[in-house]
């Protein structure tokens, strides 16, 4: 299930892509699926051998062509092991409610991402997050749980902050607030639950088959209830230099 759109953010076979916060490998596998050169990395090494088994499961069923490649790194958003100017893209997906010193992991990928090239920035959305701490404070008290809830005038003016244009955003995943809702009612870990194990069938259904019904209901409830906003962004400008529009993308 993917939460970054990419028709809005373009991926092209030879791009070098950072999924940072990979988590289980969604937006990695398909940046890989569509030729680039991959670095999958995460804070937690324990996420990246699953990972890693993908990427070559995706090589041996020819999933992925040359001049596809793709690499698991362990590393800390707020000190990322790359130079400066590395990344034509960079996904960050749902990683920085989860980090204290966002600004500074905000700054590294401003500072990794080559002048021209485009981030998505994903976080949970303000009203689907704030129902959500209201009803658990399990959802979120937990270690490494969400430090804080985003406005879209926060996400967007701390990218600013960190020399990045947005140049647009939209919501994603409104089937899937109501199903947190009830988790947080009933208990974030009781997936026994009837109800949760009901609506989980349904989520893995629509999923699987996306019917146009769901797909036009969530389409209707995204702008609305969406689970995640998603923040594109691009860097236009070179360190002590000028703003440099991108000419290749």
């Amino acid at each position: 299930m993917l939460t970054v759109d990419f028709t809005r953010f373009p991926v092209s076979a030879g791009d070098l892509v950072l999924d940072l916060g990979c988590g289980a490998g969604r937006h990695a596998f398909e940046a890989y699926r569509r030729g680039a050169h991959v670095v999958a990395a995460d804070l937690d090494g324990g996420e990246l051998t699953p990972v890693r088994g993908m990427f070559a499961a995706m090589r041996a069923e020819g999933e992925a062509a040359p001049p596809a490649a793709a690499a698991p790194v362990t590393a800390d958003a707020t000190k990322l092991p790359f130079p400066d100017d590395s990344f034509d893209r960079v996904i960050a997906a749902e990683i920085l409610e989860h980090v204290p010193r966002d600004r500074r992991a905000l700054a590294e990928i401003a500072r990794v991402l080559r002048p021209g090239g485009l981030a998505a920035v994903t976080v949970p959305a303000w009203l689907p997050e704030r129902v959500c701490w209201a009803l658990s404070r399990e959802y979120h008290e937990v270690p490494g749980g969400h430090v804080r809830i985003f406005t879209r005038a926060e996400l967007t003016a701390k990218l600013a902050g960190a020399g990045l244009e947005v140049t647009g955003s939209h919501h994603a995943h409104g089937l899937h607030s109501p199903y947190w809702w009830l988790k947080c009612a009933v208990g974030v870990h009781d997936d026994r639950n009837p109800a949760v194990r009901g609506y989980h069938r349904l989520l893995v259904w629509d999923i699987m088959r996306r019917p146009a019904l769901t797909r036009l209901s969530e389409a209707a409830l995204n702008p609305l209830i969406g689970k995640s906003l998603v923040v594109y962004a691009r860097k236009t400008f070179i360190r002590n230099g000028p703003v440099v529009p991108d000419a290749a993308h």
